[in-house]
């Protein structure tokens, strides 16, 4: 059996791919963008988490989620409040509308996990998570 072992090419085209139907999804869907569909799922995890804390989550330079909050904060989708334990810092919490926003972008895209595992094993999903986890640890 021959495959084709241009890994990079594949996986770079793949993700160029997947996030082209991951922007038009969410776009459509709940008006958002798929970055801003990361920060609010990560904010269902973990409501009030501080700009950098969410920056390495979504893997962005903390002066990109600096804008990235004040546009989210301009639309309603969260707000900042100052921490109780420490006046210096600011966290980010979801608003009602924030948080209604990203339950619709989750059902939306909550599918996709099936359909790109659609017609491969258990096993063999195993081997391509643990490939993906190298890779993301290797260059990250």
């Amino acid at each position: 059996m021959t495959f084709d072992r241009r890994y990079m090419y594949l996986l770079n085209t793949a993700q160029k791919r997947l996030r082209r139907h991951l922007e038009q999804r969410a776009e459509n869907s709940a008006g958002i963008s798929v970055v801003q569909a990361g920060a609010l799922f990560a904010l269902l995890r973990q409501d009030g988490a501080l700009s950098t804390e969410l920056a390495s989550q979504l893997d962005i330079a903390p002066s990109a989620m600096t804008g990235l909050a004040d546009r989210m904060l301009r639309a309603g989708l969260l707000e900042r409040r100052v921490d109780e334990q420490d006046k210096r810092i600011n966290r980010l919490w979801l608003t009602t509308h924030g948080r209604d926003v990203a339950l619709t972008a989750q059902g939306e895209l909550a599918p996709l996990n099936h359909n790109l595992t659609e017609g491969f094993s258990d096993a063999e999903m195993q081997v391509v998570s643990r490939w993906l986890a190298a890779v993301s640890e290797r260059f990250g």
